[in-house]
């Protein structure tokens, strides 16, 4: 196959060819694209001559369409395709707008409530014309696919990144703690107690299973899930009340709420790594660079304030000598 038939193939051949393959029609394809039937029909037939296979099956008569494994294999990439174009589109947008205009960052619960409030006030001071536009996942994977297809300019996420066009700067370690209620017994330990402690112990947990579940699992002989959440403060409401405890990072700890406490698990548990992510193939703004400075610079003080108090802590709970 000759590399010159392939410049032949255009956006619109593989519009038609996805919706062909979702709709498996042709006549339900050419009513969304507002073409006849026979130019679709005429589309999907220049792109298998350009690509020299066959991509659909036409059974003829009233029975649906099937797309080739060739066909399926050609939308993995056409999907790729249109992401690329949807980034360039956001692009041309940025550029237009320089200094001004929105700038789209993605975000979860902790960051939003206990890094995004001052980083917005502090980024506001020194971009005033800029409007930053937040959007809350609970699935990381949804925000790096959003920045991929260009609708957000930047985005939190924990390392290691999914594959992706991505580049990232870390911002925080951010280790884990056992939350428990401030009425437990063990909230007056100084730290969390040993993993295998933690065996049947009732534990509020997240929907998605990922860390740290994932690492207590074959390391904690009974883990007694009795909860799940994706929503932050039914997680800490839960705990306060005594239903269980949580391993929680501990930027979730808001330390104004009396009614929780958390114990820290020192290095027994591989603290998440918080990044701020942008497209690698995407022009960034000086808005979204400054934001991104801006976002390292707070997640070391917030570090650094944080070290500071569990020093003065252990300092104050040491024996008078």
């Amino acid at each position: 196959m000759k590399r010159d038939q392939w410049t032949g193939v255009e956006l619109r051949h593989l519009v038609a060819l996805e919706a062909v393959a979702r709709h498996r029609s042709f006549g339900r394809a050419a009513r969304e694209l507002g073409y006849t039937q026979s130019a679709v029909s005429q589309q999907i037939a220049q792109l298998e001559r350009l690509v020299g296979q066959q991509l659909v099956e036409r059974p003829g008569g009233p029975r649906r369409v099937d797309v080739t494994d060739a066909g399926t294999l050609l939308l993995r990439h056409a999907d790729a395709i249109v992401a690329q174009l949807d980034a360039a589109q956001a692009d041309m947008a940025a550029l237009a707008e320089g200094a001004a205009g929105p700038l789209r960052v993605g975000i979860y619960q902790s960051v939003g409530a206990r890094i995004l409030p001052a980083l917005l006030r502090r980024f506001g001071e020194e971009w005033p014309r800029v409007e930053v536009h937040g959007r809350e996942e609970t699935d990381a994977s949804e925000l790096l696919r959003l920045l991929e297809h260009g609708e957000l300019d930047l985005t939190f996420a924990d390392l290691p990144l999914l594959e992706g066009p991505f580049e990232s700067a870390e911002i925080l370690n951010d280790p884990y703690v056992l939350l428990v209620s401030a009425g437990s017994e063990l909230a007056g330990r100084e730290s969390a107690p040993a993993l295998r402690e933690l065996s049947g112990m009732p534990l509020i947990a997240w929907r998605t299973l990922g860390d740290p579940e994932t690492y207590l699992r074959g390391r904690v002989p009974d883990l007694n899930i009795v909860f799940r959440t994706d929503d932050n403060g039914t997680l800490t409401g839960l705990v306060a009340e005594g239903i269980g405890v949580a391993v929680v990072p501990r930027l979730l700890v808001n330390p104004r709420n009396p009614s929780v406490v958390g114990l820290p698990f020192g290095s027994r548990i591989p603290p998440r790594v918080i990044a701020i992510v942008w497209h690698r193939d995407r022009y960034r703004s000086a808005a979204a660079k400054a934001f991104a400075d801006l976002a390292r610079d707070m997640g070391a003080e917030y570090a650094a304030t944080e070290s500071s108090s569990a020093s003065a802590a252990s300092r104050s709970q040491r024996p008078a000598r």
